[in-house]
C-alpha cells in the first residue's frame, strides 16, 4: 500500500462530504414544492390549455378570441383600472411612508400606522365590498345618509358597481401596500445627505431633483409596478361587487368558465389567463431589475 492510498479518501468520506454540501440546500425543497405544484404546474396547465382544441389536437382558435371586441375591452379596462389605482396608491402611499420617516423614529404612531397598513393591505374580497356597500353602496348607507342630511348630496350608491367604485376600492388597498413595500427605500434615505446639499448651497429642491429623488426612483417606480400587477390580478372584491357584467379580465374568465348558456368555454378562459400570465410577467421583469438597481444603494 503506498502514501497515496492511505491519503486518499474512501467511498464513506467522499459520501460524508457530499452529503454536507447537499444539506444546506435541503430547507429550500419545500419551497420549490410549494412552487412547483401551486405556480408551475398551473402556468403549465394554462398555457398549454390556451393551444389545445376539445379534441385534445393543437389549434389557435383560443388565442383568436383574445382578439375580440368584449376581450379587449375587458384587457384596456383591466389595464386601465390597474394603473389609475396603482398611481393614486403609489402617490398617497408614497407620501404617507415620507411623513412616517419623518417623523420621530420608533414613534408609537409609527408602529400603529405601519401594523394598521400590514393588516389593510390584505383586506379584501367579500368583506372589504361589504364593508363598501354598508357605508355608501345604498340610500340608507351611513355616509350616504350622513350627506344627505348634512350636505343635501342625494346618492344612490349606484357608482359603486361600476369601475368609478372598483377604482375607489381598490384604491383602499393599495395605499397601505405601497407603505409596506416603499417604507424600507425611504428609510434608507439619510439625512446627512441633506445636509451635504445645504452645505454645498443646494435648496430643497435641488435635493430632491439630484440626490432624494434619483435615488428613491427606481423604488417607487418598481413599487407602481407591485402595485399594477396587484390590482390587475385581483378577483374576489370585483366579483363581489359586480355580478351583472364581466368588465375586466379576472370576471371575463370567470365568466367563461361558469357560462351556462355557452358551456365548454374552459380552454377560451384559459386564453384569457395566459394573456394575463403575459401581462403580469412583463410588469414583475420590470419590477425584478428596478428592484436590482435599488439594492446597489440600499445593500
Amino acid at each position: 500500500m503506498t502514501v497515496a492510498d492511505v491519503a486518499a479518501p474512501g467511498p464513506a468520506h467522499r459520501r460524508g462530504r457530499g452529503w454536507r454540501r447537499a444539506a444546506p440546500t435541503l430547507g429550500t425543497v419545500p419551497f420549490f414544492g410549494y412552487v412547483t405544484v401551486f405556480l408551475v404546474i398551473p402556468t403549465a396547465i394554462v398555457v398549454i390549455g390556451a393551444f389545445r382544441s376539445k379534441t385534445g389536437g393543437f389549434t389557435w382558435t383560443n388565442i383568436k378570441a383574445l382578439g375580440t371586441s368584449s376581450v379587449l375591452s375587458a384587457f384596456v379596462e383591466s389595464v386601465v383600472l390597474s394603473a389609475v389605482t396603482a398611481v393614486i396608491g403609489a402617490v398617497v402611499g408614497g407620501l404617507l411612508a415620507y411623513v412616517l420617516v419623518t417623523g420621530v423614529p420608533g414613534s408609537i404612531a409609527r408602529r400603529i400606522v405601519t401594523s394598521a397598513c400590514s393588516v389593510l393591505a390584505q383586506f379584501g374580497g367579500v368583506m372589504l365590498a361589504f364593508a363598501f356597500q354598508a357605508t355608501v353602496g345604498f340610500p340608507g348607507a351611513l355616509v350616504t345618509q350622513l350627506l344627505q342630511n348634512w350636505f343635501g348630496i342625494v346618492n344612490t350608491g349606484g357608482w359603486l358597481y361600476s369601475m368609478t367604485g372598483l377604482v375607489l376600492v381598490y384604491s383602499y388597498f393599495q395605499i397601505p401596500l405601497m407603505v409596506i413595500v416603499f417604507l424600507p427605500a425611504v428609510d434608507g434615505i439619510r439625512e446627512q445627505w441633506r445636509e451635504a446639499t445645504e452645505t454645498l448651497g443646494g435648496s430643497t429642491w435641488v435635493y430632491w431633483r439630484r440626490v432624494a429623488g434619483p435615488l428613491l426612483a427606481p423604488a417607487f417606480l418598481g413599487s407602481l409596478l407591485l402595485l399594477f400587477a396587484n390590482a390587475f390580478s385581483s378577483y374576489a372584491t370585483a366579483r363581489a361587487l359586480i355580478t351583472q357584467s364581466n368588465p375586466i379580465v379576472p370576471l371575463q374568465i370567470s365568466g367563461a368558465i361558469t357560462n351556462e348558456v355557452n358551456v365548454g368555454h374552459a380552454d377560451v378562459a384559459k386564453s384569457l389567463a395566459l394573456g394575463m400570465i403575459v401581462v403580469v410577467a412583463i410588469v414583475m421583469a420590470l419590477y425584478a431589475m428596478l428592484q436590482r438597481r435599488t439594492s446597489r444603494w440600499l445593500g
